[in-house]
């Protein structure tokens, strides 16, 4: 979804429509009635498959209320074998990976959109309205509570006894994991029209990875947030203020010293961590973000094709287009597939090995928000606010 540079949720229909019907977005193109003639841009309907896995759906709970049609991507944390997650209107929960047991709900009455992100004994949520709440990850009870400049829709990131909040007007604070005071700040510039979403924090040693809407991946001193360098992933260029959003607004995957960002303007690139140079530039990307195996790198582009990419090169490995046109999810990966979820709700399992569908499985309920592995387990989340965890056998 689009928004202006006020970050708001108000949007303006007739360019929201605009910017949807080129990148390929059903949840602002769905909101009119008449489509005209024009079928061109229909999700792609699903063909039948005969399954080379066995999915088993392991448990499945409620939230709450899910953010519908906000295009906030929300989506869980999973850290120490607990599975966190929030709901617009509902709070935030805390289940047994294995066996969905709730372990423990938080009561909010705030609008919570970023995240949870949780670590070092801590669970960050963040709020439409710009507070940030921090619970006690063992009982779910607040710690402190505070407040950033803008609304938050990135999950904030826990580490180094500080959370990290990226909000919607491109400010990066880090605030206190003990008490919630500001440590420091950092603002990036922001585009005047950008896709609705808000880049991830990914940490790494000392640093932190922060995507941009206006195309570029900054590196951040997590100590007091002064630049170490920063890297185009795509140029916003065009004549247009629509043709130039380039936005970075998935999670980064760091693995080793490699850094994997992939950006709206059908970019994905390779970085290296500690210099920041580009280690190779492919021409298939994605707004939502990207799943990295031992081989491959897995994006999703604009209008819903599925890529695989050569981890060591980006070279083109296969594209699967049987998914097109149904706002598909970043890609996340579990064992030998790549796993998304769509706009009916419908998880799928793409080999790793030539992007073939390999299993299916429904959840009811558009999945926005990149699936989350962990153990083996994938956890996925809806925009009706139900979480469903799956293993495979």
């Amino acid at each position: 979804m689009i928004h202006a540079s006020h970050r708001s949720l108000r949007l303006v229909a007739a360019t929201a429509l605009a910017v949807a019907v080129l990148s390929g977005c059903t949840t602002i193109k769905n909101v009119f009635d008449g489509r005209g003639k024009d079928k061109s841009a229909d999700p792609t309907p699903l063909v039948q498959i005969s399954p080379s896995v066995n999915v088993s759906k392991l448990w499945s709970a409620s939230l709450g209320k899910g953010e519908d049609k906000l295009g906030i991507g929300q989506h869980p944390a999973i850290v120490d074998g607990r599975v966190y997650a929030a709901a617009l209107e509902g709070g935030v929960s805390a289940f047994d990976l294995r066996t969905g047991q709730s372990l423990w709900r938080y009561a909010s009455e705030l609008p919570l959109s970023g995240g949870p992100g949780a670590g070092e004994g801590l669970v960050a949520i963040g709020s439409l309205e710009g507070d940030v709440i921090a619970l006690d990850a063992a009982t779910g009870a607040e710690k402190w509570k505070s407040k950033v400049s803008n609304e938050v829709i990135a999950a904030p990131a826990v580490a180094g006894g500080m959370v990290f909040v990226h909000s919607n007007d491109g400010r990066v604070t880090a605030l206190d994991a003990a008490t919630g005071e500001r440590r420091w700040f950092y603002s990036a510039e922001i585009p005047a029209l950008t896709v609705r979403g808000n880049g991830g924090i990914t940490v790494g040693p000392g640093i932190l990875f922060v995507g941009n809407d206006n195309g570029t991946l900054v590196a951040l001193s997590t100590t007091d947030g002064t630049p170490v360098w920063r890297t185009p992933v795509a140029e916003p260029e065009g004549r247009s203020e629509l043709d130039r959003m380039a936005d970075v607004d998935g999670e980064a995957v760091l693995d080793n010293t490699t850094l994997y960002a992939t950006s709206h303007k059908n970019h994905t690139v390779a970085i290296d961590g500690p210099s920041g140079q580009i280690m190779w530039d492919s021409a298939n990307g994605g707004t939502r973000g990207l799943g990295v195996s031992n081989s491959a790198v897995v994006v999703t582009d604009p209008t819903g094709n599925v890529h695989g990419l050569d981890k060591n090169s980006g070279g083109s490995l296969w594209k699967q287009p049987g998914l097109a046109y149904r706002n598909v999810s970043a890609p996340t990966i579990q064992g030998d597939f790549a796993v998304v979820g769509d706009l009916e709700g419908v998880v799928h399992w793409l080999r790793l090995s030539d992007g073939a569908f390999a299993a299916r499985s429904s959840v009811g309920g558009a999945i926005t928000g990149k699936p989350v592995v962990s153990d083996g387990i994938v956890v996925v989340q809806t925009t009706e606010g139900q979480l469903a965890a799956f293993g495979l056998q």
